[in-house]
């Protein structure tokens, strides 16, 4: 099995998380739009608020993912979601794909929490833009046609739009637009990324020392003469096997290393 020829999950044009979150984001909305009063109850509940409003619960920092401002607000985040997702989700899989978004809008929406004391936040920014940094990631010479007509590689995309965040949220006061929140999904999203791929500081050493026996599998000496694609070769047949989530760490980092040279 050849890894240029692989797809985990098998390619879909509109993978189950990806159609789940949509549809589920778009109903939520429409309701609120047509059902008189729902809507400010949803925003109550729902939303975001900082905790010193009075209003703030424990199922908020997931719910605000599903709430919008408005036709546009909720247009653009779905339509980047399904533009920049739907590849990353064939790629990982439901299962990774599904935790990877919500780490990063429950970790930005806290992030946003701390920076931000005014105002509830809603919208799926945050874990949008997380997504945005995992394609970016993955595949950093992707060209990408800004308003279909101007190609731009990926990598130079996800940058621009972290400077372009980074900027707007120095003087976001008193914005409706939650720059924290975007900011905050991507760094979620970069920290998550790098754990998965087994280069944050001590990891390493952290993975040796309380992985358990059924995880480690010891060096042998036919490993260091075993060329990239026989090990790639050799990481794709383990998941279709055991799945992608039986991957360890290292492994799954020369996986997402070998994407990157395929594209």
């Amino acid at each position: 099995m050849r890894y240029d020829d692989y797809q985990p999950t098998g390619f879909s044009l509109m993978p189950p998380a990806i159609k789940a979150l949509i549809i589920s984001n778009v109903l939520i909305a429409l309701f609120g739009w047509l059902i008189p009063g729902l809507n400010y109850a949803l925003r109550d509940y729902g939303a975001l608020w900082p905790v010193g409003s009075g209003k703030f619960e424990i199922w908020q920092p997931v719910t605000y993912l599903f709430l919008h401002g408005g036709f546009g607000h909720l247009f653009f985040n779905m339509l980047a979601l399904w533009m920049f997702g739907v590849e990353i989700e064939n790629y990982w899989g439901t299962k990774h794909f599904t935790s990877y978004y919500f780490t990063c809008g429950v970790g930005a929406g806290i992030l946003n929490m701390i920076f931000t004391h005014d105002a509830p936040t809603i919208g799926a920014s945050g874990a949008v833009y997380g997504v945005l940094l995992a394609f970016g990631m993955m595949f950093p010479d992707r060209y990408i046609y800004i308003y279909f007509l101007l190609p731009i590689k990926a990598k130079y995309l996800v940058a621009i739009y972290a400077v372009l965040e980074f900027f707007a949220s120095l003087g976001s006061s008193g914005s409706n637009v939650a720059h924290f929140a975007h900011l905050g999904g991507m760094l979620i999203g970069f920290i998550y990324i790098k754990v998965m791929q087994g280069e944050l500081p001590m990891q390493g050493w952290l993975e040796k020392t309380f992985a358990s026996k059924q995880s480690y599998t010891p060096p042998t000496r036919s490993t260091p003469t075993r060329s990239k694609q026989d090990r790639i070769d050799e990481i794709l047949d383990k998941i279709s096997r055991t799945g992608y989530e039986s991957l360890t760490s290292e492994e799954k980092r020369e996986l997402l290393e070998a994407s990157k040279r395929q594209d």
